[in-house]
């Protein structure tokens, strides 16, 4: 079955906490921490591999969890660090978190980290100095990232194929490509987008055929609003209209406003309209409406082709067609460039200080961090804690807003007294 949408949760892994553990020994009663650090959680990781052609497997398994850290060890021994969890996708597969692009994977090889892992505690030995001798503190592991993502395919073609259900064009790529469509007199015999690869001359290239679209395709009716996102990557279109029909302008228009009223606006990709089944009428019918076709929507001699997959009548001159039109996107493309996207990331120094009903949340990257580390279980660490809200101006914000001994603070997840 193709796949080309699904919506999974991924779960880095925590890190592993920190120890807390003095040498002992006969020879030495009264040894000094060596409580080791916990080990880092595993990443979750989005890998593009063309081994992959579908989304399917991500359709039954909908939580995938990043294993977590092993805990820090005596004699000063780091736990174990996981190893990330890679998740294999077929190439032009985009990520989304709350429908806001988080990674586009559009070539094979690439990868993207789109959870986090906790990173590990640290043990008493970490927290030795020449005044602190014996800590009596450790770090709990920190937090894996947690998140709800969908997944969308949008195939990554040179050309695409578009037009009514039957106008075509499986047959036109069966024509042209290796690939093996289903064909019927029929519509909606193609259900899913196909793939061929198209050799002319010196020159390759790959072809979608978009499965039929019907009137309010755009808004969703018939799957439309599914198909039409593997046309987004496209180069060019090739629109296919039935030259037999009897609405032939009609048909041209109900694909162009499909087209325009997308969540992107298709219909202003380069496009060659092109008359198909020229073999069904006699040539003097053809040319008439032809001739029509062409006044009535002021198309150029090379925007207008007419062919007969069947006869494979017209086929080099659409063929030689699409190979000048994509030589032409290389050559712009090549002068124009490719611009920077700049990601502008908040600091992870942050922080903000709110008061809510009888208490103050206190958010920011680092700080949480620090928060979710902290064992509330050890008095020394609740101490340090305070530490670093002090040095970070975060207790005084706090009186400044009307805190005091004993008012209780928010810090991610958990609760702690001032």
């Amino acid at each position: 079955m193709f796949i080309d949408k699904v919506t999974i949760k991924v779960q880095a892994g925590k890190g592993g906490d920190g120890l807390i553990s003095f040498r002992r020994s006969r020879l030495n009663p009264m040894g000094g921490p060596d409580g080791g650090n916990g080990g880092a959680g595993g990443n979750i990781i989005f890998f593009a591999s063309h081994n992959s052609s579908t989304l399917s497997k991500y359709r039954t398994s909908k939580l995938w969890k990043a294993q977590d850290g092993k805990n820090g060890a005596k004699n000063e021994k780091t736990g174990k660090s996981s190893d990330d969890l890679i998740l294999v996708i077929p190439p032009g597969t985009v990520v989304l978190e709350n429908g806001k692009l988080l990674a586009d994977l559009n070539k094979n090889g690439m990868q993207e980290i789109v959870a986090k892992s906790g990173k590990g505690g640290f043990g008493n030995a970490h927290f030795k100095s020449s005044v602190r001798q014996a800590p009596k503190v450790a770090e709990l592991g920190g937090e894996g990232e947690y998140k709800e993502l969908t997944l969308e395919l949008k195939m990554i073609a040179d050309v695409g194929l578009v037009g009514l259900p039957n106008s075509g064009k499986s047959t036109l790529l069966s024509i042209i490509s290796n690939a093996k469509p289903e064909i019927a007199d029929y519509p909606f015999t193609t259900l899913k987008p196909n793939l061929g690869v198209v050799d002319f001359g010196d020159s390759s290239f790959l072809v979608a055929d978009i499965p039929g679209l019907i009137e309010g395709a755009s808004k969703g009716r018939g799957l439309g609003d599914e198909f039409l996102r593997h046309i987004e990557r496209t180069k060019i279109l090739a629109h296919l209209v039935d030259i037999t029909s009897q609405n032939l302008n009609a048909d041209y228009q109900t694909i162009n406003s499909e087209l325009k009223n997308y969540q992107v606006d298709l219909s202003k990709k380069p496009q060659i309209t092109v008359l198909t089944k020229a073999d069904l009428l006699q040539k003097g019918e053809v040319n008439k409406k032809a001739d029509n076709f062409a006044k009535e929507f002021k198309l150029k001699k090379n925007d207008l082709l007419i062919i007969s997959s069947i006869k494979k009548s017209g086929i080099k001159q659409l063929m030689g067609e699409i190979v000048d039109r994509l030589k032409v996107k290389v050559r712009k493309k090549a002068v124009k460039g490719e611009i920077p996207v700049i990601s502008i990331k908040s600091s992870p120094e942050a922080w903000k200080v709110e008061k809510q009903n009888d208490y103050f949340v206190v958010s920011g990257e680092k700080i949480e961090g620090f928060a979710w580390r902290t064992d509330t279980n050890q008095p020394q660490a609740i101490i340090r804690l305070k530490d670093i809200l002090k040095k970070l101006g975060i207790l005084h914000e706090i009186v400044r807003q009307g805190g005091k001994i004993g008012s209780k603070i928010k810090i991610g997840k958990k609760f702690f007294e001032l």
